[in-house]
């Protein structure tokens, strides 16, 4: 598309009039599930985590991270995706500039779905995400990269990296 296009540039940059017109802040106020109180046996969280980036990356991202968290969230996971975008998602506020936030919230809602269907805790948070992703090496956010919302978990996971509290 033309960068002197009047109507790509609002596509892009102009954020709606009304906020239920772009789908991630709808998505994004979506009631979370139930956990399933059967709990699946996970044999080895080395593979479980190799699963969870699979699936991960089957939803859309491009890079998933694991990162083991510590102090009073020890016993927790916190699984972070990130995506390719042309756009910074938080300067491009339009519908098309926030495709890739739209792409990154699927991807953490159907972990979390998955996850709580194997009888495991989940959430999605937008807390340290970039922390969290520069820590695991997934990528920041940024032009080029968007961090969708980390995954936290108490799904036994092989951590890629854990987190040091100073």
């Amino acid at each position: 598309m033309s960068q002197n296009d009047p109507y790509w540039d609002a596509f892009i940059h102009r954020a709606p009039a009304d906020p239920n017109n772009l789908i991630t802040h709808a998505f994004a106020h979506v009631q979370p599930g139930e956990v399933n109180p059967v709990k699946s046996e996970v044999h080895s969280p080395n593979v479980m985590a190799g699963h969870i980036k699979e699936l991960g990356r089957f939803f859309g991202a491009d890079r998933v991270g694991i990162v083991a968290l510590a102090g009073d969230r020890a016993g927790f996971s916190a699984i972070v995706c990130t995506l390719k975008t042309e756009f910074d998602t938080r300067s491009a506020g339009g519908i098309g500039g926030q495709a890739p936030a739209l792409k990154g919230l699927f991807v953490s809602f159907n972990l979390c779905a998955v996850i709580k269907e194997m009888g495991y805790r989940a959430t999605r948070t937008t807390d340290e995400r970039d922390r969290l992703a520069g820590l695991v090496g997934v990528g920041v956010q940024g032009p080029g990269r968007h961090v969708a919302e980390v995954v936290c978990t108490d799904l036994p996971l092989a951590p890629d990296q854990h987190e040091v509290l100073v």
